[in-house]
């Protein structure tokens, strides 16, 4: 079954003589429980494919369906049930001011949960941090704490999909492979969805199972993590990109 179905989308910013694509007719479909990558260089596409998603892009057209449900231009609330999204620098993303507590209880309260209590408890535990995290501001966590947090944060709703945006690069690589370990364990125990966003193949080689090679704004190839390591690819671009990355993804 397809969690995620897309076709035929595109973004853009600006109108008329200032319009830029962003995206270009880009089709992909993710299956329920897998991990789909999406790599390529700097400005590509990546991360605004998953945006238009998230429903942050202003200027989109195709049809996009995620969890049987065909999005418009405003999201239902069982979208934001279903699909949450864990940006690259959790600093930035996390509140200076709330605590762990504060963070993981407003989103709770937002969806309608009521034992918040025991369920952050659950949560914190999931993530790997315990409850002695729980009253702790943002300043007073490590990097790979805070995207703990942060990956802690999104699942709170129960979703059915991950959207993840380089959820490592802003890491020490010692860091990384720990979050990297910790989303895998997730996705297993919850039977998660994700789509994931790297410019680094190594990260999508641990993680996915299928990437899409993107390239000014296009899709140019869709290929396994067997061919990627195998460098099994009929593009061009793909081609250079897996050889120019070899030592990392092996």
């Amino acid at each position: 079954m397809s969690a995620i179905t897309i076709r035929n989308l595109n973004v853009w910013f600006g109108a008329g003589a200032e319009r830029s694509d962003a995206v270009k007719d880009v089709s992909f479909d993710v299956a329920e429980g897998e991990s789909f990558g999406l790599v390529g260089e700097s400005g590509s596409g990546k991360s605004t494919i998953l945006r238009a998603i998230e429903g942050i892009a202003p200027n989109w057209s195709g049809h996009v369906s995620i969890a049987g449900e065909v999005l418009g231009k405003r999201r239902s609330r069982q979208f934001y049930r279903n699909v949450q999204m864990v940006f690259q620098d959790p600093y930035a993303s996390l509140h200076p001011r709330q605590t762990v507590d504060r963070v993981l209880s407003e989103v709770m309260g937002l969806h309608g949960f009521t034992d918040i209590d025991s369920r952050i408890g659950r949560l914190l535990d999931d993530v790997g941090l315990g409850s002695g995290f729980r009253f702790r501001y943002p300043h007073q966590l490590s990097g790979g704490q805070r995207q703990r947090v942060a990956i802690a944060r999104a699942l709170a709703p129960e979703p059915r999909i991950l959207l993840l945006d380089e959820p490592t690069s802003a890491l020490d690589v010692s860091v990384q492979a720990e979050i990297l370990n910790l989303l895998a364990d997730l996705r297993a125990e919850h039977n998660l969805t994700y789509v994931m966003v790297s410019h680094d193949l190594g990260v999508v080689g641990h993680l996915c199972e299928r990437i899409a090679v993107m390239k000014s704004a296009e899709i140019v190839e869709v290929l396994g993590v067997g061919e990627m390591r195998k460098l099994e690819a009929n593009d061009p671009y793909t081609r250079h990109l897996l050889e120019s990355s070899i030592h990392s993804v092996r």
